[in-house]
């Protein structure tokens, strides 16, 4: 069993910023590319921050400059980084990440459960 963890959502004034993260756990031997989507009312859910386990990161344009994602590989931990917050920003945000079970096991693309993120005055 594996699963994704997040927290850090919440409701911040426009210009504010928050902290998201997400962790995983369960029964695994490998977690490869991890990241943050988002999907707003009426939206698809697009990426935001993407990171390897390398540490090579890629970003929505939206997002350039604002959004900062790290990650502690030994923790299989991701945090974003959000500053400058704007209303456009509000969306339910999910945690993925691509997992080996085992040695011999095909990566497979988990998610996490959401949380959301307000950007309102």
């Amino acid at each position: 069993q594996v699963q994704l963890v997040e927290s850090g959502g919440g409701l911040v004034q426009p210009g504010g910023s928050l902290r998201l993260s997400c962790t995983a756990s369960g029964s695994i031997f490998r977690v490869y590319a991890m990241g943050w989507y988002r999907q707003a009312p009426g939206k698809q859910r697009e990426m935001v921050a993407a990171i390897t386990n390398g540490g090579s990161t890629n970003y929505a344009d939206s997002v350039k400059g604002r959004f900062t994602i790290s990650r502690d590989n030994a923790k299989n931990t991701i945090l974003l980084q959000m500053s400058s917050l704007k209303p456009e920003d509000t969306a339910v945000y999910y945690c993925n990440a691509g997992i080996a079970r085992t040695y011999t096991d095909t990566v497979t693309n988990y998610w996490g459960q959401g949380t959301q993120v307000t950007v309102s005055s």
